[in-house]
């Protein structure tokens, strides 16, 4: 079976919202490879939306950095479900837009043959872990209080706590630590 992973960047105070980091190429290496493991990535309509075209056109053009072009090769290559109500999110090569259950899906996704999938972003995977699918969590935690509104499980309600069992723990020159949990 399928495991699904969760890979967020956050700060120390819980903040979630993408413009507050500036990951450097350690960060960037180290997303590229949890992509490159991947088989599937899982996102809401907004995630999406932040993600493309900003990565595939850095992919096509090789307009970044080295660090920046590698993730927007991984990023690019990998296929995509994305969730939506609204009509925001397009089918383009290696992306399905899904309005089915989300709970049904992930179920029926994590049946499948392949890697594993990964997801990111606040909305979907807050629903994915309060609904219990969420297998393994990568917590890139930055060294800033960004006192920022966006907050991982805002208006999320667990049913009780979760129970994370560490498994790894790796820290960055840029004082970034990467921590890594399983489900228990």
């Amino acid at each position: 079976m399928r495991k699904l992973i969760f890979a967020i960047n956050i700060s120390l105070d819980g903040c979630c919202d993408h413009t507050k980091f500036n990951p450097d190429e350690e960060v960037l290496n180290y997303f590229t490879q949890l992509t490159q493991d991947a088989g599937l990535l899982i996102y809401g309509r907004k995630t999406y939306e932040l993600m493309v075209p900003f990565w595939p056109d850095m992919a096509k053009h090789n307009s970044g950095d080295k660090a920046e072009n590698e993730f927007a090769r991984a990023f690019d290559s990998i296929g995509k479900v994305v969730f939506s109500k609204s009509s925001g999110a397009t089918e383009e090569g290696n992306t399905r837009v899904v309005n089915k259950n989300l709970k049904e899906e992930i179920l029926r996704l994590k049946q499948e043959k392949g890697d594993n999938m990964l997801t990111s972003g606040v909305s979907i995977p807050s629903q994915l872990m309060e609904l219990g699918l969420v297998d393994e969590y990568h917590f890139m935690v930055h060294p800033i209080l960004a006192g920022a509104r966006t907050r991982l499980l805002q208006g999320t309600d667990l049913q009780g706590s979760l129970q994370l069992k560490l498994v790894s723990t790796k820290t960055f020159k840029s004082g970034c630590v990467a921590l890594r949990y399983v489900k228990q």
